[in-house]
């Protein structure tokens, strides 16, 4: 269940009661809010069984007590543009699946949600927008895409609703539009500032020739920086190659390493003490004297290019148990614990067991494993469910999206920008044989003022 983030004071009591209800009404089975199916949508089965949703307490900065929500039988009314058809389909309807759970926990009866089918493309984004704008629609949620998303953006803003959209492209953020995806910048940020306190300064950076590889490359450039460190070398790689040897050998300057072991030899070799004797045979096996440049390397990629570029560092004399490997989200996944080069490495991440619930809740329900993103489906639908039980004037407004409290859901705690961007609560988690483990906690509430 979203819920408003935890902080140091007390829940004003009318507030509590208020979600109190809510919890009352989920554990007694009821169905939670209405959902306005297009064609294209799925009807979703009665969710049964799930776990009392636990209510978090907002902190400074929110409101005195819980306002009304709109008169009985006014309908608050929700568009959730997501592709139901087309290459995303399957991840758009565990997405839309994951918001009905969300309905379920915490939507009221007067709340109903309008899932729309973009077709994955912009103009089919542009069609499903203007259909629910002209039912009345006060917030938009989504769509996935940048292009779906820059497509809808104009349409939005002349009808005067904001949008919380799924993309991740930080462009397009502001004015009216809110991000709740994963931004790349806060995970590299996060994981820069722990490698630092484990004795990092020296950054190097092995990734794809992409529009993304650069976006990132330049985020741990500034990251780097504002630690005190420093970005020693760059290297990127064609993500369509099959060979990446050749960028490795680069990225370990391994021929300049290996010429200098070879002059190393020849000295120890030219020498009759037994100091040199014994330092040549402490030699024997090495392919390079030295150590890199840099003590600190982001792999910013994921699936099986991650693992065939991790398993070249040890083979090129990179040694990860000196240079600290640094992973992105696309870390996050489980079956990079069978690469051995990996392991011990770090990535920032929501903390896995703010989602478990959900992972466990959404098997039980729809038989299959969600996709790592149906989280953003059901914190967009509670978050909207949420705002829309206050004033109906200000409930989606600028104020209600960047309340600086924030909001708890089932990837931890998030908050959003005056400027469109989200914040969240970030773990670093530790690559490991049997799976990702936390060696930094997320924080549990946002102790600074929102920018």
């Amino acid at each position: 269940m979203l819920r408003p983030s935890a902080c140091r004071t007390a829940l004003p009591h009318r507030t509590l009661a208020v979600c109190l209800v809510l919890v009352a009404v989920a554990l007694a089975g009821c169905s939670s809010g209405r959902v306005a199916r297009s064609p294209a949508a799925p009807q979703a089965p009665e969710p049964a069984g799930s776990a009392p949703p636990q209510v978090i307490a907002p902190g400074p900065g929110a409101p005195e007590a819980a306002a009304p929500s709109a008169p009985r039988g006014e309908q608050v009314k929700v568009a959730l543009l997501l592709p139901l058809s087309g290459a995303n389909a399957r991840l758009g309807r565990a997405m839309l699946d994951a918001a009905q759970m969300a309905l379920f926990d915490v939507a009221d009866g007067n709340f109903q949600l309008l899932p729309r089918d973009t077709g994955g493309t912009p103009e089919g984004a542009a069609r499903a927008a203007q259909a629910v704008l002209g039912e009345g629609a006060e917030l938009i949620l989504g769509p996935l895409l940048a292009a779906e998303v820059e497509a809808v953006k104009p349409l939005a803003r002349d009808a005067k609703v904001n949008i919380v959209a799924f993309s991740t492209a930080e462009q397009l953020a502001g004015d009216g539009t809110y991000l709740i995806g994963f931004l790349a910048k806060q995970n590299i940020e996060r994981i820069a500032a722990f490698a630092h306190d484990r004795g990092a300064t020296k950054f190097a950076a092995l990734a794809p020739s992409t529009a993304y590889g650069e976006l990132v490359v330049a985020d741990l450039r500034a990251a780097a920086a504002a630690t005190g460190g420093e970005l020693q070398q760059v290297e990127y790689y064609d993500p369509a190659a099959n060979d990446l040897r050749p960028v490795v050998k680069r990225l370990a300057n391994f021929d300049s390493r290996a010429a200098a072991l070879a002059r190393e030899r020849k000295q120890l070799e030219a020498a009759s003490d037994e100091a040199s004797k014994l330092a040549l045979k402490r030699l024997a096996g090495r392919d390079t004297s030295g150590d890199t440049a840099f003590d600190a390397i982001l792999l910013p990629d994921g699936g099986a290019k991650l693992k065939a570029v991790a398993s070249l560092l040890p083979y090129y004399d990179i040694d990860t148990a000196k240079v600290h490997l640094l992973g992105t989200g696309l870390w996050d996944d489980p079956g990079l614990a069978g690469e051995p080069a990996l392991v011990g490495g770090w990535f920032a991440a929501p903390a896995p067991a703010a989602r478990s619930d959900f992972e466990k809740r959404f098997q039980a329900l729809y038989k299959q494993a969600p996709p790592r993103l149906a989280t953003l489906g059901y914190d967009a639908a509670a978050l909207a469910a949420v705002l829309a039980q206050r004033p109906r004037d200000t409930a989606f407004g600028a104020a209600s999206l960047t309340d600086p409290s924030g909001f708890a859901g089932a990837d931890g705690i998030f908050r959003f920008h005056a400027d469109g961007t989200v914040e969240r609560g970030l773990a670093v988690l530790q690559v490991e044989r049997g799976g990702a483990r936390v060696v930094s906690p997320a924080p549990e509430t946002f102790e600074q003022p929102a920018s």
